[in-house]
């Protein structure tokens, strides 16, 4: 690591937060300056308040929790200590230190069944839902390799097989295997800061932003997915592409008739959750597959608990064990590596079916802004982080999985 990055890394703990949640959405109405909005909402320091209130400003799709009465979660007695991780700058930095510096909303670590740390800061409360941002891809993928394992979903079949639509497009000729495995040669770049950007006008085809005047942007995903194009052949290599799991999401959806809110919704009634889930619906009221899904803290962690039993959750079987240890066998270490951008950030871990997998080891979902979910088999251990850092990826990202998997082998 150079000096330059590991001074960067140092200099971020540093920085100062202002707490604006409390002055945001205030009064009947807020005054302009105040107010949240589609407009505004993904930028700071607005994206504090609407991380956790999504569902007051966007249109979104409901992923039921069904009407049982919600599971009862273990509590430990004490609270785990405020344990200290070696930073990639090679300072010593607390959880605390570090969960403040990363914009954490809400922060919950389940050993052996118990939670053994649970605190909300920021005005985000138990009952509310935070997206998830991308750990959405790894619901999503954990659907497509359970109906892989089932037979209703051939993995080596093409994208068009499912979705005629897709023809003469990125998706159209790759494997519905490389779909989940993010090895689509597609011409699109994930830069969340450039308005013409693939990212970008995956955001505002999907309803997230509105594309500002002057750029020119799909109505609906329907119509963007069709229109993307290939650069190169499939397969072979890792690049990670939002639109992808969109696509996978399409696939999925027509090989079982069913949307995938209410595919989900299969889990969510079964794992006990308190609130119903929801996902960000695009223009069109489609589900917004590879970025749009909120839930609340512990429903998050049911969900982990739930993988961590191997697809059993309340004496029932959710998710196929087919699945789960199909998933964690994790994906070719070699094509991980070779993005050098991921291998820095999550070494020792691999990729598969939109997950980041630590082989036989560990399962980790990873959002923009500071979303995870991670899922620790030789630990016993289940770790939610959901925050609403300004930026959507930061130099601490690779500090975040530092302290994940320290807490995880320490708790």
């Amino acid at each position: 690591m150079s000096t330059d990055f590991a001074l960067a890394l140092r200099d971020a703990y540093c920085a100062t937060q202002e707490d604006t949640q409390q002055l945001l959405m205030q009064g009947f109405p807020p005054s302009p300056e105040q107010r949240v909005t589609w407009h505004n909402f993904m930028a700071p320091p607005y994206n504090r308040w609407a991380f956790h209130n999504l569902g007051r400003i966007r249109p979104n799709i409901t992923v039921e929790r069904g009407s049982t009465p919600a599971a009862s979660l273990a509590q430990a007695t004490t609270t785990a200590d405020d344990l200290r991780f070696t930073s990639a700058a090679g300072h010593e930095v607390s959880t605390q230190e570090h969960l403040a510096a990363t914009y954490t909303d809400g922060w919950l670590v389940m050993k052996n069944g118990v939670i053994v740390q649970e605190q909300y800061t920021n005005g985000h409360q138990a009952h509310k839902r935070h997206i998830m941002f991308s750990v959405t891809k790894s619901l999503i993928g954990m659907k497509a390799e359970e109906l892989v394992q089932s037979g209703k979903l051939n993995d080596q079949a093409l994208t068009v097989s499912y979705v005629p639509e897709l023809h003469g497009s990125a998706f159209g000729d790759a494997t519905v295997r490389q779909l989940m495995d993010m090895a689509v040669a597609i011409d699109y770049d994930e830069v969340y800061d450039d308005p013409n950007s693939g990212s970008s006008q995956f955001g505002y085809a999907c309803g997230l932003t509105p594309p500002p005047v002057g750029i020119k942007a799909s109505p609906s995903l329907y119509e963007y997915l069709p229109a993307t194009r290939k650069s190169g052949e499939h397969g072979g290599f890792f690049h990670y592409v939002t639109a992808t799991t969109e696509a996978l999401g399409w696939v999925i959806e027509r090989a079982c008739k069913r949307s995938c809110a209410d595919l989900l919704s299969d889990v969510w009634k079964g794992l006990g959750c308190e609130r119903d889930a929801f996902f960000v619906a695009d223009p069109w009221g489609r589900n917004v597959t590879g970025c749009g899904f909120n839930a609340t803290l512990r429903d998050m962690a049911r969900y982990g608990a739930m993988l961590l039993n191997h697809g059993q959750s309340q004496g029932q079987q959710l998710v196929s064990t087919e699945a789960v240890a199909a998933v964690l066998t994790g994906g070719d270490p070699a094509i991980y590596d070779a993005n050098e951008t991921f291998a820095v950030w999550s070494p020792g871990a691999t990729y598969k079916s939109q997950w980041y997998v630590y082989p036989q080891q560990a399962l980790l979902a990873v959002g923009i802004h500071g979303q995870y979910l991670y899922v620790d088999y030789l630990n016993n251990v289940v770790i939610v982080k959901q925050s609403s850092m300004p930026v959507a990826e930061s130099i601490l990202d690779i500090d975040t999985v530092r302290l994940i998997r320290t807490v995880a082998s320490t708790v």
